[in-house]
């Protein structure tokens, strides 16, 4: 009888055992090809190999997926952010969701740095909010969970069926000006039009720095375009109705002469917005800041797309230095412009991924943020 129980307690040590290891050895890392090098720097501080995963292009342009490894009863993270290829991206992802699902992965959470088409979450004229499209359809390629960072505008959540960390690459930004700038203090946060004014706040208020607002710049195609309704309705026939009454007609925008609300003469301006892609306004604003007295001129964004001729663009502009992380890839544009500068964001992605497979709270990543940020 005391062997038996011996035995049992045993055995029961050794499944114990076999359980931790086991839970701390069922965490795959996948990537699709937007941005391996982001990958591999999230499973390294993760102390686990990156998962066998090929994803390449046929002839016809059709995309393949093949898993090397077992993935049953694992959880898998795959790592794929938005790139100028975003369509393939897209659909690399969606297709590596699915073939993990159909391989009875036990979740599937996708790490998307920058999520692709989060620009096109407002209504346009006969269009659709593209955003929310998306969102389908990674929730029914068989994500469980979304990981990203700085949503260009937070409702973008609600649009999931599935529970999303919008992370905040802000305090690496932040942490960037009280390091890497010089004399800081003597500078003035700069919204570069109203609509990012409340980010600008954000970096102030903590900053403890002065604000100021750019007035009258061309804003956002996105934030201009009307919303389809055009057309005029139709008056109702009535006999009764002997004056025509119609629905007035919206006064259309008038905008102001470009100006500077704040003072920047001999400061330090720092330009911060979520993402940097056409840098045709951020020069713009630069140009008038210079006029206004500023100094020196830095961009920061957490998203460095900088799509175009935006390297030649921001090198023959008054902009000093551009300061982005590595959510999207940018290393042939750092060639091409000795003012771009990158932060390393995979410290937070991996502590994110961590949080999650150990079932810990993820209340520490989002300390102090408040709905400005």
């Amino acid at each position: 009888m005391l062997l038996n129980k011996t035995r049992l307690g045993y055995t029961n040590r050794s499944q114990k055992c076999n359980m931790e290891t086991n839970s701390t050895s069922d965490i795959v890392i996948l990537s699709g090809n937007s941005h391996p090098e982001l990958a591999e720097q999230i499973a390294n501080r993760l102390g686990v190999r990156k998962g066998g995963c090929s994803v390449y292009h046929k002839t016809n342009r059709e995309t393949i997926v093949e898993i090397a490894d077992s993935i049953r009863g694992k959880n898998i993270y795959i790592v794929q952010t938005g790139t100028k290829d975003v369509n393939n991206n897209i659909m690399e992802l969606l297709i590596m969701a699915y073939a993990c699902k159909t391989s009875s992965a036990r979740s599937i959470v996708g790490v998307i740095p920058y999520l692709p088409y989060s620009k096109q979450c407002k209504m346009r004229k006969r269009g659709c909010i593209v955003t929310k499209l998306l969102a389908k359809m990674m929730c029914k390629s068989g994500l469980t969970h979304i990981i990203t960072m700085d949503l260009h505008q937070k409702e973008i959540q609600g649009f999931f069926d599935c529970p999303v960390d919008n992370l905040r690459a802000s305090p690496f930004l932040l942490q960037y000006i009280q390091e890497s700038i010089p004399d800081y203090r003597n500078s003035v946060i700069v919204a570069r039009n109203p609509g990012s004014a409340k980010k600008a706040t954000s970096y102030s208020e903590r900053l403890r720095l002065a604000i100021a607002v750019i007035h009258g710049e061309q804003k956002e195609a996105e934030s201009d375009e009307v919303d389809g309704r055009y057309s005029p309705p139709c008056l109702p026939r009535s006999r009764t109705m002997d004056v025509p009454v119609g629905v007035p007609v919206h006064p259309a925008k008038e905008k102001p002469p470009i100006n500077v609300v704040g003072d920047v003469g001999g400061r330090i301006a720092i330009m911060v917005d979520d993402m940097i892609d056409d840098v045709q306004s951020f020069v713009a604003a630069a140009e008038v800041l210079k006029e206004c007295g500023a100094y020196k001129i830095y961009v920061l964004a957490t998203h460095g797309l900088l799509s175009s001729d935006a390297p030649r663009l921001i090198e023959d502009s008054p902009i000093d230095e551009v300061v982005v992380t590595n959510t999207v890839p940018h290393e042939l544009q750092k060639m091409q412009c000795k003012k771009i500068k990158t932060i390393d964001i995979s410290v937070l992605l991996s502590e994110a991924i961590r949080r999650i497979h150990n079932k810990e709270s993820m209340s520490y990543l989002f300390k102090n943020v408040t709905l400005e940020d």
